[in-house]
């Protein structure tokens, strides 16, 4: 089996029904496949979901392709077919070896301008290995994102919501919390709440509860920090969303960023400043995390 596969999409009506193997076309990974023109490398006008492949085993198909969806809305784009989707990595993950950790990106873009529109594809690669994250934790900065805690809904045109290709900000920060010492970043508001990281939710423990940012259109609605949120509340543990400023971040009892393929991470330091680590939560976060789940 190949553990690099990219599977061509032709996008069917939401509401079509039955087998969609005749819209699927796989293509050499390493050959020219999307053109020039399309709007995805163009602009970075289209959405997309990353979805980890562990063990033979896509996880939380149906919370990503309800992102997916919601992106598409929030962009104007046509709504995704979920079927076709699923079947769509259904059949991608037929084609990757049965173990070890593999990450299945789903892509929808707007298209070529006078062209076939929308277009859509799969790629599925193996994962980096996240071995030293998961264990020993990252060290973060924060970083001021540049706008108030409501401007999504005051600039929805911003499409602060979805999750779109246009990752140059994301990517960004990253850099820039390197050349500051760290391996990655927090997001903070311009009037001083926590968001998110660039390619993370944030999770902190206070007081033995555990709170993530509020939902809003000014934050991406991680699919892993809801899937551990509902694993701590069926243990019978207190979870909340609510805005957060940064001094009850530095305050917690612990910190986490959790996203699809890295999972959850301990927060060790802020800032340069040590900051207390749970690795013993972190190491049974992530004991449920790589769980086969839907």
């Amino acid at each position: 089996m190949s553990e690099t596969v990219t599977l061509l999409v032709d996008p069917a009506p939401a509401d079509a029904s039955g087998d969609f193997a005749a819209t699927f076309r796989e293509v050499d990974a390493t050959e020219p496949a999307v053109r020039v023109g399309d709007l995805a490398g163009q602009r970075g006008d289209g959405v997309f979901e990353t979805i980890a492949f562990v063990d033979g085993h896509a996880q939380e198909v149906g919370p990503h392709l309800a992102r997916l969806a919601n992106s598409a809305r929030i962009c104007e784009l046509p709504e995704p077919n979920a079927a076709q989707w699923r079947q769509a990595i259904e059949t991608v993950g037929a084609k990757l070896p049965a173990t070890g950790e593999f990450g299945i990106k789903v892509i929808l873009s707007r298209g070529v301008d006078r062209g076939p529109a929308p277009t859509a594809w799969i790629t599925a690669n193996p994962a980096a290995d996240q071995t030293a994250v998961r264990t020993q934790g990252v060290e973060v900065v924060t970083l001021d994102r540049g706008y108030a805690r409501d401007t999504a809904e005051r600039a929805p045109w911003l499409l602060l919501g979805a999750k779109t290709l246009s990752y140059a900000t994301n990517m960004a920060a990253i850099r820039e919390a390197h050349r500051r010492g760290a391996d990655d970043a927090v997001f903070v508001s311009s009037d001083g709440f926590v968001m998110e990281g660039p390619t993370s939710s944030v999770i902190l423990r206070s007081g033995g509860v555990y709170a993530t940012p509020s939902p809003s259109g000014a934050i991406l609605h991680g699919t892993t920090q809801l899937s551990l949120f509902d694993h701590l509340a069926a243990e019978g543990r207190t979870v909340e969303y609510r805005d957060i400023r940064l001094e009850e971040l530095l305050a917690a009892e612990a910190a986490w960023l959790v996203s699809s393929v890295r999972l959850a991470t301990a927060i060790t330091a802020i800032d340069g400043v040590a900051f207390p680590a749970d690795l013993a939560e972190t190491a049974g976060f992530n004991a449920y995390l790589l769980t086969p789940r839907d």
